[in-house]
């Protein structure tokens, strides 16, 4: 976005690194930096990584679902003050890459769950429960939050889980044991329950 807006004046990588960070300072004193994020590549792919003041917001896989689009949603549905804010972000970096690199079995991130609620929101809040190295299949998931019945919205909500990786969906699978579906791709679900079977 920095690279696009200084383009017509000829600005080099530096002088356009050095703009950013005060512009990211700036909004920052000013109260003005409601939603900052970053990218960064893992051995499950490409995530972006949101948080608000609050705490960690989004979790998405880009490669899949494509960051613009990922942007606008966040700026639609929380606040148009998106900024590219990496610093804000390191310790969630910090934490997902001792995850993948199997030396943590928690997150102990502060979370921002203002982009789920109702049954989603019940489903999320249960999905927090399912120890690492622990799988839940969806129909335990929906009786633990009263609906019974509800297996394939549970599934839906697993699918809509603001925050994969964090929130542990992947821990989430069939009845008959096959790991079924997941925002960041079958692969990736296997390569997580493989890292946390060992």
């Amino acid at each position: 976005m920095m690279t696009e807006l200084f383009d017509g004046i000829g600005a080099d990588a530096p002088t356009l690194a050095r703009l950013h960070a005060r512009l990211e300072r700036a909004a920052h004193d000013a109260g003005l930096l409601d939603v900052a994020y970053r990218t960064h590549d893992t051995t499950v792919g490409r995530l972006l990584l949101a948080a608000t003041p609050v705490g960690l917001v989004r979790v998405a896989y880009i490669d899949r679902s494509g960051m613009d689009g990922e942007l606008a949603g966040l700026a639609q549905r929380i606040s148009p003050r998106v900024l590219h804010a990496p610093g804000r972000l390191d310790a969630a970096v910090a934490e997902i890459d001792e995850y993948l690199a199997g030396r943590r079995t928690r997150f102990d991130l502060n979370l921002d769950l203002r982009l789920t609620d109702g049954f989603r929101r019940r489903v999320v809040d249960e999905l927090r429960h399912i120890e690492y190295g622990h799988r839940a299949s969806y129909a335990h998931i929906a009786a633990a939050v009263g609906s019974p019945k509800a297996v394939r919205a549970v599934g839906s909500a697993c699918a809509r889980n603001p925050l994969p990786l964090v929130i542990p969906c992947h821990r989430v699978v069939r009845t008959d044991g096959s790991i079924g579906q997941y925002a960041g791709g079958s692969a990736a679900k296997a390569t997580l329950l493989a890292l946390e079977a060992d």
